[in-house]
């Protein structure tokens, strides 16, 4: 936890003050082995960052005076859309994305990916937010992304797709029949990503039908999990 995200409800009568329980208290104790008088990192969801001083901590809470005065990172100039990955990873995934600066995540169906997957408790929408919290903990962020389930491909595609990906360049990950992957591009982009096993042909065709271009990492066949950070560590070097 590099930075401690802050909720509207953790803020006291006085708004200069926050008082915090359960993970983030254990955190602190445990971890950080913080004590009265150290001097935190903090942000507010969707607002600034700045410092928290502990006024006070026992077993049942932790009191912070909370100065914010910073800007968060400014957000990737992406939206990714992915094919919902097995329920094991997903969690993975959407820290890894939200850390890396992603604002706008949208989970696709596609022929592969098992229709158990949508039933899994960890498309609950407490634990997506969960997921987020702790990648943009670990980023020092505090801007929550948009996360979007789209549950039938074909209408998304064919009456969604090209209004979300307006004004951006359009890419599909796919490891045949692809041009190499653009380097540094720095451009609004819509990147899509296919579920473990890919995209089946037709949904490849359907996209391109809205513009996406196919692109590849090379030879080598990444885990959704690997091919993430890659892609988006190209298109978007620090």
């Amino acid at each position: 936890m590099n930075l401690i995200l802050l909720f509207d409800d953790d803020f006291t009568a006085d708004a200069a003050r926050v008082r915090l329980t359960g993970r983030r208290l254990r955190h602190l104790q445990e971890v950080h082995r913080a004590s009265v008088g150290d001097t935190l990192t903090v942000g507010r969801v969707n607002g600034a960052m700045g410092t928290g001083i502990i006024l006070s901590m026992d077993k049942s809470g932790v009191e912070m005076a909370v100065t914010l005065n910073e800007a968060p990172p400014a957000p990737l100039p992406l939206t990714l859309i992915l094919g919902l990955p097995r329920p094991k990873v997903l969690n993975r995934v959407v820290i890894a994305a939200t850390s890396m600066g992603v604002k706008r995540l949208v989970l696709l169906n596609s022929v592969r990916v098992e229709k158990s997957f949508w039933h899994s408790p960890r498309l609950s929408e407490e634990n997506l937010r969960d997921q987020m919290t702790l990648g943009l903990e670990q980023a020092k962020d505090t801007q929550m992304p948009e996360l979007l389930l789209k549950k039938w491909f074909k209408p998304f595609v064919e009456d969604e797709l090209s209004e979300l990906a307006q004004d951006t360049e359009k890419w599909v990950a796919h490891p045949y029949d692809a041009q190499a992957c653009p380097m540094n591009t720095q451009r609004p982009t819509t990147l899509i990503v296919g579920p473990e096993g890919g995209f089946i042909p037709y949904e490849i065709d359907k996209m391109k039908e809205v513009g996406f271009h196919a692109v590849s990492m090379g030879e080598r066949i990444l885990r959704v999990e690997s091919a993430i950070p890659a892609l988006l560590s190209r298109l978007f070097p620090a």
